[in-house]
């Protein structure tokens, strides 16, 4: 008996140590709550979140089970169905950590600075955004300048690290955007993979020759909510944490 017990905790340690055991999801580690991370979806309620366009969530697209969020397929076109969603909650310097799992061809994207006042009507909302892409599938990888609509770039403006890591179709990956001051960082799978100074010259002259230069000041909103993108194709969220950082 003593000896099963002995193998049973070898067995434990031994998971837990190369990562097959892992915390179970949607919850914070004691370790992330000293460090102040909070969840910013609960794993099973629509608490703190909304439709982009009103004050329901889009129950009809969106929906919850075992745990995963999940934006169901409705055509492949931008808030043509559910809509996008965003959190109740505006945010400014964060630390904000997302795990997403796409499907086939699937587009999608996660969005900060959103301004909701420019969500009226038809279409996505407008916001600084981290993209969620099939590159290999999805012809908008194609696009923009340099690769800057594909996985993990901010979109149409600047593209990801050609060195990303990009997990299998199916498989979760892990998004990180880290906002502090003007500073943003995109992190994909633990590698940053590029960053950005909002409203430095560089960024205005990016975002002049961009889709987005027909909104002033772009991307500049002092703070916003953060947004899950229904562009028309199934993908999945989970984890969603944050951590509010003290400005610069």
């Amino acid at each position: 008996m003593q000896i099963r017990s002995l193998l049973i905790g070898v067995l434990l340690l031994s998971t837990t140590i190369f990562g097959i055991a892992q915390e179970a999801p949607n919850t914070l580690s004691p370790r992330e709550k000293q460090d102040g991370w909070r969840l910013l979806w609960d794993g099973k309620t629509t608490n703190g979140w909304r439709s982009a366009r009103s004050a329901d969530f889009p129950m009809n697209t969106w929906h919850i089970k075992d745990g995963v969020l999940t934006v169901e397929e409705s055509g492949g076109k931008q808030s043509a169905a559910g809509g996008d969603i965003i959190t109740l909650e505006n945010f400014s310097n964060f630390d904000l950590k997302v795990n997403f799992k796409i499907t086939p061809g699937a587009n999608s994207g996660i969005k900060i600075f959103v301004d909701p006042s420019l969500s009226k009507g038809s279409g996505a909302a407008i916001g600084l955004e981290y993209q969620i892409l099939d590159d290999e599938r999805h012809p908008d990888a194609k696009l923009g300048r340099d690769g800057d609509r594909t996985m993990a770039s901010l979109y149409d403006l600047i593209p990801a690290s050609s060195t990303k890591h990009p997990n299998p179709i199916g498989e979760w990956n892990h998004a990180e955007i880290i906002s502090r001051g003007n500073h943003v960082e995109h992190w994909l799978n633990g590698q940053k993979v590029l960053e950005y100074e909002r409203g430095s010259p560089e960024f205005r002259r990016l975002v002049a020759i961009s889709k987005f230069k027909k909104w002033p000041h772009f991307g500049e909103l002092p703070e916003g909510p953060i947004l899950l993108q229904d562009h028309g194709n199934e993908v999945s969220f989970q984890n969603i944490k944050i951590k509010v950082l003290p400005a610069p």
